[in-house]
This record gives C-alpha cells, structure tokens and sequence, in this order.
C-alpha cells in the first residue's frame, strides 16, 4: 500500500583540477534534504543491525535483499496470555493508512496498548533493549486479533509518498523505518506470515518476535519488504506490533 522514494547521488570534482563539479542536485532543497534523510536511516540501521544480532536467541533469517530477523522467546507464555486478555476486551476493527483503502483488504480487529499499563511498559523497554530506537520514534504498541478467513493481504509498512496522507505523515515522524511484530498463539491452522519476495513462511508461534527493516542498504523505502498475514483457517491468532519512524513520532 505503499511506495517506493528515488535518490539522488552527489558529483564531487578534483581540487587540482579547479572547483568541485556541483552536485545534481544544486538548488533542489527537497531533493538534497531527502538524500541527508535517506543517509541518516542507513547509518541508523547499522546500529540496530548489531543490537539485534547481539540480543539472546536471536538469528537473521535469510531473505533476499531484505533485513529479517527472529527473536525466540521474546515473549513469555504469561505474557502472551495477558496480552490476550487485553486485546480481547478492547479490539476495534484495523485501520489502514491509505487515500483510497480498499475493503477487505485488511480485516483483522486492532487493540492500542497504552504504556501506562505496566506489561505494556515491560515490553516497551525490552524493545528498546533490543533495537536501540529512541523510544520517542516508537508508535504506539498495537495488538491485532484474527479471526477464521481474517487477513492482512500482500503490504508494504512504509509509506506512499506519493500518496497525499503522506504530508501528515511527514507531520507526525516520516518513514516507517523498522516493524517489530510478535506472535502472541498458534491458530489451529494457516495464519503464517508471507514474505513473498524471498519465499519465506512463517508459522506464528507464540513469543516469538520477526523485526524487519523497511528500508534498503541506502535508506530508502524496500520494495522487497512485501508482506502478507495470510487467512486464519481453523481457531484465532493474535499478533503484537510495534513500527518505528525516522523521527519522532506524533504531533
């Protein structure tokens, strides 16, 4: 639902040979602003990069030009179950970020989770254990409840800037750079997280985290990101899910 940003690459001359050649692009503030963003994402990546890979029971899964990771046990049982609860007593249907959502494109039921209370605020800080963000850049953590034949279809987390929501996104933090999404249950059957571009299936058990980087190597938006929640076939799967922006986020 998202798309994709072009950047741009400096020129430098040689001193000995007079002054440095202008870059391309000389007097154009949004395109030069937009590169500096684009470098600041990817520096930033590196840091979470290492933080992941240092963090108990974690492994990079192998995924084509595509940062992916899993934590195990990330989450207890206990936690888990609690989490549950929660988002049992308070889901309202899942919004979509979108000019023109399209229906039934995804259906799951959402739960805001505030850190005011203290499991949310557990989870929060081991978070930010794990990928070093600035808590300040964090969106509120959010936990989706799926049904039998409830979705989320083929997606990208990084947003449309071309689409016009992407000026109040802009507003309220930029980029979705990194997406943290932790499996709460088992659903009897399918609810597997499709990451189509590499291939890989994931079946949803409960306390393990994926991360992933929404960005490419040179921080732009990863068109090889796609994803999907695949349909739950037989029970009810609940998910937990955390973005980050490039700055921080809100008004």
């Amino acid at each position: 639902m998202n798309g994709n940003q072009k950047v741009g690459q400096l020129n430098s001359g040689s001193l000995l040979n007079g002054p440095p050649t202008p870059p391309r692009f000389a007097g154009n503030v949004a395109l030069r602003d937009g590169l500096a963003e684009a470098l600041e994402r990817a520096d930033a990546a590196m840091s979470v990069r290492e933080r992941i890979t240092e963090f108990p029971s974690s492994a990079r899964i192998p995924a084509k030009n595509f940062e992916l990771y899993i934590v195990r046990n990330f989450l207890t049982l206990e936690e888990c179950a609690a989490l549950i609860a929660v988002i049992d007593a308070n889901r309202i249907p899942s919004p979509v970020v979108s000019d023109d959502p399209i229906p039934a494109y995804r259906t799951s039921e959402t739960c805001y989770l505030y850190p005011a209370s203290p499991i949310v605020a557990t989870i929060e800080a081991r978070l930010d254990r794990l990928t070093g963000i600035d808590p300040v850049q964090g969106e509120l953590l959010q936990g989706q409840r799926y049904a039998v034949g409830q979705e989320f279809k083929p997606h990208h987390d990084f947003f449309d800037t071309n689409q016009s929501y992407w000026q109040e996104q802009v507003a309220i933090g930029g980029q979705r750079t990194w997406t943290a999404m932790a499996f709460l249950n088992e659903p009897a059957a399918g609810g597997r997280t499709n990451f189509p571009s590499s291939d890989i299936l994931i079946a949803p058990k409960p306390g393990n985290l994926l991360i992933w980087n929404n960005m490419d190597e040179l921080g732009s938006p990863n068109q090889l990101s796609l994803h999907q929640g695949m349909p739950v076939e037989l029970g009810l799967k609940y998910v937990l899910t955390k973005w980050y922006r490039e700055r921080r986020w809100g008004s």
